[in-house]
């Protein structure tokens, strides 16, 4: 980011963009391809190491089929929520494609996968709470472990955990859906 916008008097000045700009500025061919809407700001969205395509493809693969057709299950797809338009690695919503024209405003469960830095999804946690999304994990590669946020409340999560190898994460928000900490990152080649 240009580092003028560090300084308070500035930062007070810039005009966060809006959704309705965003997708404005996406059909008349002008959007960087890789990029997200974060708190108004068109944030560049990071390259994925081979740890995270494993991990991201593991985890779509076992809610596929678990999930069978009772949910819509996507991969770095838009969610459009109050001031930001993030693509999240994973995200499961109610209903089916056809059920949808526009990007969903919430989900079940939203899952980032996080290699390498991990405040930035950490951040996103405030994002995803105030959109009423039910459950939001951080696949954390470094730690080999799970972080879980659950129970959204004016804007943030009650309820923070973390599911460590050798324990199982059984989800609140999909009782079907377990994975066995381990074996994912086994699995993945971690």
């Amino acid at each position: 980011m240009v580092s003028i916008l560090s300084k308070p008097g500035f930062q007070r000045r810039a005009m966060p963009l809006s959704i309705k700009a965003l997708h404005q500025i996406i059909d008349a061919g002008l959007a960087p391809k890789r990029a997200e809407l974060i708190r108004g700001v068109i944030v560049e969205k990071m390259s994925k190491s081979i740890l995270h395509i494993k991990l991201t493809g593991l985890l779509l693969a076992l809610l596929h089929s678990v999930l069978g057709e009772k949910f819509w299950v996507r991969k770095e797809d838009p969610l459009t929520l109050a001031d930001s338009e993030p693509e999240p690695d994973v995200s499961v919503v109610e209903g089916q494609m056809a059920d949808y024209d526009k990007h969903p405003t919430t989900a079940r469960l939203v899952v980032e996968v996080s290699v390498s830095p991990l405040s930035e999804d950490r951040e996103m946690a405030e994002i995803y709470a105030e959109a009423a999304v039910a459950e939001y994990w951080i696949v954390n590669g470094a730690e080999r472990c799970i972080e879980v946020c659950r129970k959204p409340v004016a804007g943030r999560y009650e309820e923070v955990t973390r599911v460590i190898e050798g324990g199982v994460l059984e989800c609140a928000s999909l009782p079907a859906v377990r994975v066995n900490v381990s074996e994912l990152f086994v699995n993945a080649g971690a």
